[in-house]
């Protein structure tokens, strides 16, 4: 007999910010075990291609255009996807990012931080978070089982430097997920579940600049990053993927208010 604990075959599985590089890449790999997709996404012909590509390899995915700090706009999006598929499994809150204004560059001190930009980094990461846990958490509720999995950072464990509004939102993130897991389970019992990951470093939209050079070599800061890094190189996105399976499927049943990282070792290397 076939163990189902990893099944996760006609799940409805939705992701914000499933258009980014880490977004899209866990959307192609949910959708190739069965899961059905929901990408939600401000992109609508990056969202779509993304969908074509799903369904030519024999998935199943749709996407839908959102704003993830525009709770009007998230609540249609969940009346669309419980139109279209009566429930909601899981939702992965991806959706993220940066801007530079919430930064502080290497010659520069924290008199140059932008306090609007460093707000809006702050929503976009966290309420944007929030936002679409209220809302796609009521069908979890209803039925009596969901798992939620939110995206920290490395930034949330150390006070990197640099990345003052990332870092401040991330850290956030982690403490709310803490937060959710018990406010969920002794309130609405042990079917669902809330949870987030922790990726390393991966190259993406907004991070490439600041790691490598446009000749593909590392900037200082990348440099850095992979000397902090036991295995020495950048994680690849695919490497999240079994992970975030885990933490949508049975085999956590009993998982909860935890942050897993997928490093390379980053978090745990002294000197």
């Amino acid at each position: 007999m076939k163990n189902s604990l990893f099944d996760i075959s006609g799940r409805v599985v939705v992701i914000t910010g499933g258009t980014g590089v880490l977004g899209r890449e866990i959307a192609r790999y949910l959708a190739s075990e069965g899961a059905k997709v929901v990408i939600l996404g401000r992109k609508k012909e990056v969202g779509e291609s993304i969908v074509k590509a799903i369904v030519e390899a024999g998935g199943e995915a749709c996407f839908l255009v959102t704003d993830v700090m525009n709770q009007e706009v998230v609540e249609q999006n969940c009346a669309d996807v419980l139109a279209r598929y009566g429930r909601v499994d899981a939702l992965l809150n991806a959706a993220g990012g940066n801007m530079k204004g919430a930064t502080i560059a290497p010659d520069g001190t924290f008199f140059d931080l932008r306090a609007e930009e460093f707000q809006t980094v702050l929503n976009l990461n966290l309420t944007g978070t929030v936002i679409p846990t209220q809302v796609f958490l009521r069908p979890m509720v209803e039925q009596k089982k969901g798992a939620i999995v939110n995206f920290s950072s490395m930034a949330a464990f150390r006070p990197m430097t640099r990345v003052c509004g990332y870092a401040a939102a991330k850290a956030g993130i982690s403490n709310f997920t803490a937060y959710m897991a018990t406010e969920v389970a002794t309130k609405f019992g042990e079917g669902i579940r809330v949870n987030a990951i922790a990726p390393g470093f991966f190259l993406a939209e907004q991070n490439r600049a600041l790691l490598t050079n446009p000749d593909g070599s590392l900037t200082a800061r990348g440099e850095a990053v992979i000397r902090q890094t036991p295995f020495g190189r950048f994680g690849t996105p695919e490497e999240l993927c079994g992970t975030i399976h885990y933490l949508i499927s049975d085999a956590s049943r009993f998982v909860t208010g935890t942050v897993a990282v997928v490093d390379g070792g980053f978090n745990v290397f002294a000197m």
